[in-house]
C-alpha cells in the first residue's frame, strides 16, 4: 500500500465519484466534501488539470484509506496522522505508532494493510475474553458496571482496550466496581466536548460534520493530556 505523494502506479486516473465508489464498502458515510476537507488539511494533494479538475491515482485511495483507518479504528486526530505521513514521505519510520502498526518508509506492512481494509472488527465475548486475558467474572462486571457494553452480542476495539487495562488494574487490587468514577468522568468529558464542537456539529453538511468530528478528536486528546498531567504532578508528590 504504497503512501507517497509523487509516486503513482500506472496510468489511472479516478474522477472524486470512482474514488467515493472505492471507498464506499469500508466507509459508507464518505462524502466528497471530506475529501475535498482531508485534502484541505494537506493529508492528500490530488493532481490538478489545466482547468482545475482534481486527479486522483490508486495511490490516493490508498493513502485516503490509511487515514481513515486510522482516524476510525485508532481514533487519532488528523494532526497526529499528518505527522506520520509526513515522516512517511521523507522517508523516515514515524515515532509513538498506535500498538500494532508498523510502517516502513513509503509502505505499510502487509499485515496492517490487510487490518487497514477490512471493517472495524466485531468481537465475539470468547474472542475479547481470549485477547484481553480478561475471566468471565471480570467481563460480566465491566458490563453490569457499564464499563463495556455491546452490539448484538459484538465487541469493539474499544471493548478490547477497556478489558485489557482492567485485566492489569485488576493485578493490582483494583476491580471493576472501584472504577465507576472513570465512566462517570468520560461522560462529563464527552460533554464538554459535545458542547465544544455544537456550533459545527449542529450543521447538517459533510463538511462541517467532518470538522466538528476532527474537532472532538483534538479536544479529547488535550483532555486526556490534561488529566495525565493532574495525575502525574500528584503521583510525583508522592517521592518529594
Amino acid at each position: 500500500m504504497v503512501l507517497a505523494h509523487a509516486e503513482r502506479s500506472g496510468p489511472r486516473v479516478l474522477n472524486i465519484g470512482e474514488v467515493l465508489a472505492q471507498l464506499s464498502d469500508d466507509f459508507p458515510t464518505m462524502t466528497a466534501s471530506k475529501i475535498r476537507f482531508l485534502e484541505e488539511k494537506g493529508l492528500i494533494t490530488p493532481n490538478r488539470t489545466p482547468a482545475g479538475y482534481r486527479q486522483y491515482s490508486e495511490n490516493d485511495v490508498e493513502r485516503l484509506r490509511f487515514v481513515l483507518s486510522l482516524q476510525r479504528d485508532q481514533y487519532l486526530p488528523l494532526k497526529v496522522i499528518k505527522d506520520y505521513l509526513d515522516a512517511i514521505d521523507r522517508g523516515e519510520r514515524p515515532e509513538n505508532l498506535p500498538p500494532g502498526v508498523k510502517v516502513s518508509p513509503r509502505i505499510v506492512s502487509d499485515e496492517f494493510a490487510a487490518e487497514m481494509t477490512g471493517r472495524v472488527r466485531a468481537l465475539t465475548e470468547e474472542q475479547l475474553r481470549t485477547e484481553s486475558g480478561a475471566s468471565v467474572p471480570l467481563l460480566q462486571s465491566l458490563l453490569s458496571f457499564g464499563l463495556i457494553q455491546h452490539s448484538n452480542g459484538r465487541f469493539d476495539e474499544h471493548a478490547l482496550q477497556v478489558a485489557k487495562a482492567c485485566v492489569q488494574l485488576e493485578s493490582h487490587g483494583l476491580e471493576p466496581r472501584h472504577l465507576r468514577p472513570f465512566q462517570a468522568a468520560a461522560e462529563r468529558e464527552f460533554g464538554l466536548v459535545e458542547r465544544a464542537v455544537s456550533p459545527l456539529s449542529s450543521r447538517r453538511d459533510a463538511a462541517s460534520q467532518a470538522r466538528a468530528a476532527e474537532a472532538a478528536r483534538e479536544i479529547s486528546e488535550l483532555c486526556l493530556t490534561l488529566h495525565r498531567a493532574l495525575v502525574q504532578d500528584r503521583i510525583a508528590r508522592m517521592d518529594s
